[in-house]
């Protein structure tokens, strides 16, 4: 039995999984995967077997895992990624590896020297043989519009496995997009080149292990502050005792700059109010945590309005960016969200009647149907 498979099964005798038919079939497919990967003869493959004349060896089949929030695409990810006993591998969460394609692009089309996709993508294929994304995802026309060209690089040409989460079935991304006709190869390429399996049982995993926990924790006192904590590490499986270790990290949101997370695990960030609204910061911020995170915590979020009027509007544009990607929040807050807006007298109508959408949309978050939505899904 390989390691994914004996620790999969060691999770499912001690009651961490639940007995789940797809599950287990995937799981199967993920060892066959690693089997092949492994045991692949080396050989010269890419750009360098082209100039020795080589032909470079059958590349393993890749795999596409899709299905809802909470269904053990992100855990079966991890096993395959950590039990796999191969140097030249890389996990990476899709969007941030996007951000490092266009960031290469651009680099290569300061040299004026062609196309700039083939070269990219040797780049990218250096020194690796499979490549692992969680949460694919296609948001916008820039990635649509590269994206076959640049995996059939990839996977054709440089000979790299993909192996891929993501919430929708293939022919559902870039639903209803921008010039989506030239996302279409892409999802024929899926189609030839990847193994798609569907991971809709009927066991929400995540939202099992909240357990059935408020979301929504006023007021901001140590109580609120412990439930926040034991969310974050039912989420991600950290220990609590070693909460002082938890890794942060810096999130490229674009033109050059980056948004500290001081707590980043398994697609869960924890932020405080004061580091996400009250510094300077804007759509395209709050729009990048919203499409690399599936859930955000935000502590200490104090009561709004008037008098906080730059913190309220940005605070406005958050709450959007992370309900149109169906990000779960988790918040300790001053007061519950109906009472969030504080209101200035009769002259301050206006701004509590635009804000009433946000306190629609916090309600709304904090419901069964949201929380059982996929992240990205619209």
């Amino acid at each position: 039995m390989s390691g994914l498979l004996a620790r999969y099964h060691a999770l499912v005798t001690a009651g961490e999984l639940r007995p789940d038919p797809e599950q287990a079939a995937a799981a199967e497919r993920l060892a066959q995967l690693q089997d092949a990967l492994e045991t692949a003869p080396p050989a010269a493959s890419g750009l360098v077997g082209r100039l020795l004349g080589r032909k470079p060896p059958p590349r393993p089949r890749g795999i596409y895992m899709w299905g809802g929030v909470g269904r053990g695409k992100s855990m079966l990810m991890d096993l395959f990624h950590d039990t796999l006993d191969l140097a030249e591998k890389r996990r990476i969460h899709f969007h941030a590896f996007m951000l490092e394609v266009h960031a290469l692009l651009r680099e290569e089309r300061k040299k004026e020297s062609g196309d700039p996709i083939p070269p990219v993508a040797a780049a990218l294929a250096r020194d690796l043989k499979v490549l692992a994304f969680d949460e694919m995802v296609v948001n916008n026309s820039a990635d649509a519009m590269i994206m076959s060209r640049l995996f059939t690089a990839l996977i054709g040409t440089e000979g790299v496995t993909v192996v891929t989460t993501s919430n929708r079935v293939p022919d559902d991304l870039y639903k209803d997009g921008l010039n989506r006709e030239h996302f279409l190869p892409f999802i024929d390429l899926i189609g030839r080149e990847l193994d798609v399996l569907p991971l809709n049982g009927p066991v929400d995993y995540r939202l099992d292990r909240l357990g059935g926990m408020a979301t929504w924790h006023a007021p901001a006192n140590a109580a609120a502050t412990a439930q926040a904590r034991e969310a974050f590490f039912r989420l991600t499986d950290y220990p609590p005792e070693d909460s002082a270790n938890v890794p942060s990290a810096e999130l490229s949101v674009g033109g050059g700059r980056t948004l500290f997370v001081p707590k980043s695990l398994k697609g869960v960030a924890v932020f405080s109010f004061k580091r996400l609204c009250g510094e300077a910061r804007g759509a395209s911020d709050y729009l990048a945590v919203a499409r690399h995170y599936h859930t955000v915590v935000i502590v200490g979020i104090p009561q709004l309005g008037a008098e906080l009027r730059n913190e309220t509007a940005r605070f406005v544009t958050l709450i959007d960016a992370l309900y149109e990607n169906k990000v779960k929040l988790i918040a300790t807050a001053a007061v519950m969200p109906e009472a969030l807006y504080a209101r200035a007298g009769a002259a301050d109508d206006n701004g509590r009647f635009e804000f009433d959408r946000t306190v629609s949309r916090l309600m709304e978050m904090q419901s069964a149907e949201y929380m059982a939505l996929g992240h990205g899904e619209s």
